[in-house]
Parts: C-alpha cells; sequence; structure tokens
C-alpha cells in the first residue's frame, strides 16, 4: 500500500476527513508510520493487524500512544474487535477466503448506512484470479486450492517450474475458477450484499481497487484519482 500513498490515500484520508482507519498487512510499516503521522496531525487513530509484523511495533505503540492499536494476529481474528471506524487498507492474505470474509466482517461490524471505505491492493494480476497463502493452516481446507511453492507468468495458468512471479510463495496451481484470487472474492461480496456500494479500480502496480457507499460526488473523486496511475 506504501506505493499509493500520495496519489490515492492521503488524498482519501483528507477528503473523508478520516479519524478511525484500519490497516491489514502491514510489513515493514513504511505505510504504517505515514498513517500514524496523519492521525498524529489530524486527530485520528490507527488500528493496524498483521500477524508477523517486521518492525518494532511496541516503538510506535510508545510513539503515538491512544492514537495506535495494534493486533498481532489475523484479520480475521481481530477485525470482529475492532469498532466505529472510516476506512480500512486490506494488504494482507491474498486469496479468496480471506478477503471474501474481510469484507463480510466489515459488513456485519457496521450499520446500514455506515459502509466505510475500503482500498485493496492486488485487484490485478497476478492474484486478482488467483490465490496466494503466507500459511496455508490458516486457511480452512475446502476452500484451499491445492498450490506450492512456484513462479507465474502473465497470461500462463500453470505454475512455472523455475522462475517466474513470486517463486518463493505458496500459489495457487491454477488460475481462475471460483473462489479463486482478491478481485474474485470482491465480486462474490458485491453480488450478494444488499448495500449500496461502488466499486472501482486500477491494474497498475498489481491493482487498486476501490469499495464505498455510492455518492455521486465520491464518485468523481475516485475516478479522477485511479486515472492518476
Amino acid at each position: 500500500m506504501n506505493k499509493f500513498w500520495n496519489i490515492a490515500i492521503l488524498p482519501i484520508f483528507e477528503k473523508i476527513n478520516s479519524k478511525h482507519m484500519v490497516e491489514i498487512g502491514c510489513f515493514r510499516g513504511s505505510n504504517t508510520q505515514k498513517i500514524l503521522k496523519f492521525c498524529k496531525e489530524n486527530n485520528a487513530k490507527l488500528s493496524a493487524i498483521d500477524p508477523k509484523p517486521l518492525f518494532n511495533t511496541e516503538g510506535l505503540k510508545a510513539l503515538y500512544n491512544e492514537s495506535f492499536d495494534f493486533y498481532e494476529d489475523t484479520s480475521i481474528n481481530s477485525l470482529p474487535l475492532i469498532r466505529d471506524y472510516d476506512i480500512v487498507l486490506i494488504d494482507g492474505d491474498h486469496n479468496w477466503y480471506t478477503v471474501y470474509n474481510e469484507l463480510k466482517i466489515i459488513e456485519k461490524s457496521n450499520a446500514a448506512d455506515s459502509f466505510p471505505m475500503v482500498l485493496l491492493h492486488d485487484v490485478a494480476w497476478p492474484y486478482a484470479r488467483r490465490d496466494v497463502y503466507y500459511n496455508p493452516e490458516n486457511i480452512p481446507p475446502e476452500f484451499r486450492h491445492p498450490h506450492k511453492k512456484a513462479g507465474m507468468k502473465r497470461g500462463y495458468s500453470p505454475l512455472l517450474e523455475k522462475g517466474g512471479a513470486n517463486a518463493s510463495l505458496y500459489n495457487a496451481m491454477h488460475e481462475g475458477g471460483e473462489k479463486n484470487g482478491v478481485l474474485t472474492a470482491v465480486e462474490d461480496f458485491l453480488n450478494e450484499t444488499k448495500r449500496n456500494l461502488t466499486f472501482k479500480m486500477t491494474e497498475k502496480s498489481h491493482g487498486l481497487g476501490i469499495i464505498f457507499q455510492s455518492n455521486k460526488s465520491l464518485d468523481q473523486f475516485i475516478e479522477d484519482i485511479l486515472t492518476k496511475f
């Protein structure tokens, strides 16, 4: 998500006057620190989630105090514990089961007229239509596609024998089909929900998707942001 800060994330924070953000997937904390700086300057709060953060969360907690809550667990376990947020950044485990259930939890946790804005990374290739599992055991067997540590090639469904993109990760062995990939999870959620939601995306930088309550003014604002990529 860090690469989207200047073009999309910060302008959206400012547009909606965000007061409580949720960040799913923090990695090395680069984006987390930018969000916390915004929180300090705008009397806002960040709730961040990552089961294996690669930065000093305690140090940031000591620095930002009540502006920062950190959940060192999976999003499926942590999201139900968080309330009253206005934006969610999803950049965690890029597979159908996780993303679909993150969206369902967000829907269940928020009133009918207060669905938060949701930004999702990896809604384009390679994980739009293919699952990746950072920890396969976190995914129930019935939702876990056959997978192995092997790379991918755009336009080619089978995993490669050598090389390719993200060869060190547990990638699903085929692309496409039911309940496979981040974009598929988004589409399945949107097809089921009764909320009046809009979804827009760009395929640049592996894809940024944005879900928000339908609103003409906001619709044009998001459209303008996505054309900047």
